[in-house]
């Protein structure tokens, strides 16, 4: 078929990373934020910088495919994700059809067992059919894949509804509790589109005093916040209370998509139920105001996820094995043995 393919250490190799790279332009509506090169760029230099790059690629006639993946050192590949990942999937450059998708990741399968033993993928979103064409292409080059569901993304599909419609579907006491802590007037609310460091520093001194665990990298936060602010994607919801911020969040919005990264506040005005109306306020501007017709409110299973949202969607962990490496063979009696387990415990 004559396809081409690398193995690309971006950082590394400046050159080599921009012959290859795949551009949105090629169809900016099917581009979204975890699959742009700002975001992995961005995410390795903050967050892994201590595992090299490694970016599996193929290409044919015009089409391409991207893995973006780093070095876990004896076990193996591993997805170039993290906790601020809301998916990782392969990375598809020009207009490739199903067929030649499959190919392309034939071709990657084949590339990367003569580069190592295993790859550990996650969080791998099937809604799309990626998990599926992982799964498969892989298969059939030789591997041994374990894929297994590892979390759940919690998704509002607005259908055409305007903000009214949603909000009359919502939980009589969540519509409650917005009418009457909103009708007390004790907590004003902002949307910003615009980056400013005074909200970002508000945010930050917010999430300090919030139940949240702390931050696991606040800079790629902030480096990824003005990232968004720049592109005109940033919305940021500040609610305060006597002209002290007291509530933040941090969505983005492109595509038709609005995406919640981060939300907190400051336990000490709970009562007046600041978070809240500042949700309420973010869905109303991104339904309303940017029209989108999805809400993604990432990963995780936290119980009022689904007073806001209406559809979970699994996110998958592949585990792939090349049987022929002595190096994959302790890997591989693991994984044999945690199936057996999974099959007995359903007997």
């Amino acid at each position: 078929m004559g396809f081409m393919t690398l193995n690309d250490e971006y950082h590394d190799n400046r050159k080599a990373a921009l012959l290859h790279r795949l551009s949105a332009l090629d169809d900016p509506a099917r581009s979204g934020m975890f699959d742009r090169a700002l975001w992995f760029d961005g995410l390795h230099r903050h967050c892994l910088a201590e595992h090299a790059p490694h970016i599996a690629y193929a290409a044919e006639l015009g089409d391409a495919v991207k893995l973006h993946l780093v070095d876990r050192g004896r076990s193996g590949l591993a997805s170039m994700a993290n906790w601020y990942s809301f998916i990782w999937r392969p990375v598809f450059g020009g207009t490739p059809h199903d067929q030649r998708k499959q190919a392309l990741m034939l071709a990657v399968a084949r590339k990367l067992s003569k580069t190592t033993h295993r790859l550990l993928l996650s969080p791998v979103p099937d809604e799309c059919g990626s998990a599926s064409l992982i799964e498969q292409a892989f298969a059939a080059t030789g591997w041994t894949v374990r894929r297994e569901p590892c979390d759940e993304n919690h998704v509002l599909h607005l259908k055409g509804r305007s903000f009214a419609d949603y909000w009359q579907d919502r939980p009589g006491q969540l519509r409650s509790t917005v009418k009457r802590k909103g009708n007390k007037g004790v907590v004003d609310l902002r949307v910003e589109t615009r980056f400013d460091a005074q909200d970002w520093a508000d945010y930050e001194t917010i999430y300090a005093r919030s139940w949240k665990p702390e931050e696991g990298n606040p800079d790629f936060l902030r480096w990824l916040a003005q990232r968004e602010s720049e592109a005109g994607r940033l919305r940021m919801g500040m609610a305060s209370i006597d002209g002290q911020a007291v509530a933040a969040q941090f969505w983005t919005v492109e595509n038709g998509t609005a995406y919640i990264h981060k939300l907190a506040h400051d336990e000490r005005h709970i009562q007046a139920s600041p978070g809240t109306l500042l949700t309420h306020a973010l869905f109303q501007h991104v339904i309303d105001v940017d029209g989108v017709d999805l809400v993604d409110f990432g990963t995780g299973s936290d119980a009022y996820k689904r007073d806001w949202m209406e559809d979970i969607r699994p996110r998958y962990r592949l585990e792939l094995i090349w049987p022929r490496s002595p190096k994959a063979w302790p890997y591989l009696a693991k994984s044999r043995v945690a199936g057996l387990a999974a099959r007995f415990s359903k007997d």
